[in-house]
């Protein structure tokens, strides 16, 4: 076990609300991380992206951190990180994995064996890597080379055909780890949301605190699903990829 290199796993996202499919993905991929024999996971970090992220929808940002911290209450290696949400504008994830690596270098300055940074994700978010336009070559570099992916598997998506059909992840593909998941969990925060908006129960989907804070907040609702309606997500503004490349 000394032997092991020291891993702290990054998930970035919406959370919108946080499910519990989301944060099964850091228990799937510790036991994944730990199975190689070569790392040892010392740490989990869940970063809610900002406001101006635009996605049609998207609850404020304190609501999603503070939800998130909520589900996480109990975790005692995963913790809530605010900072990508409090930035002025969408932050690109290489951008939130260089501070919080640097974070990590800062906190073990005067230790040996600072633990890497791999990104966590599900299949879903690896597909996005192969969007024309979407990702910049040396951005997806970049988080496949110099830090890594941890992807773990949902439905009928193939994240092993992902790696394949993009040349960038296929040339790292020794530091893109796959995960399966055996057990099928297709909650969908979108269908989770659906659910909401029309008076239906979410027990079971997402932690009781949290649909308790849901409730307190009136979060969800048809009014509020309004929110950023025909916005451009700020990544495809911002990389001019076409507004249709990405589902909600």
């Amino acid at each position: 076990m000394a032997s092991r290199v020291p891993l702290v796993l990054l998930a970035c996202g919406s959370f919108n609300p946080i499910t519990l499919q989301h944060m099964r993905l850091f228990e799937l991929a510790r036991d994944h991380m730990h199975q190689t024999g070569q790392f040892q996971v010392v740490g989990g970090i869940l970063s809610p992206v900002s406001d101006v992220y635009g996605k049609q929808g998207l609850a404020p940002a304190r609501h999603r951190v503070a939800m998130a911290r909520l589900a996480l209450g109990n975790s005692d290696w995963v913790r809530v990180d605010d900072w990508e949400s409090k930035q002025a504008d969408w932050t690109e994830t290489v951008v939130t994995m260089r501070h919080h690596y640097n974070q990590i270098l800062e906190q073990h300055q005067n230790t040996a064996g600072a633990p890497q940074l791999k990104l966590l994700c599900g299949a879903d978010f690896l597909d996005t890597f192969k969007v024309p336009g979407l990702w910049r070559d040396d951005h997806v570099a970049e988080v496949a080379g110099r830090f890594g992916v941890v992807c773990v598997s949902r439905g009928s998506l193939q994240p092993d055909r992902a790696v394949h059909e993009c040349d960038t992840l296929s040339r790292h593909r020794n530091n893109v780890f796959l995960v399966r998941e055996w057990v099928s969990n297709e909650i969908s925060a979108t269908e989770v949301r659906r659910a909401l908006r029309r008076g239906l129960s979410v027990k079971y989907l997402l932690p009781d605190a949290v649909i308790d804070y849901i409730r307190r907040h009136g979060l969800y609702t048809w009014e509020s699903e309004q929110r950023n309606k025909g916005a451009v997500l700020r990544p495809l503004a911002q990389q001019g990829a076409p507004p249709e490349t990405l589902s909600d």
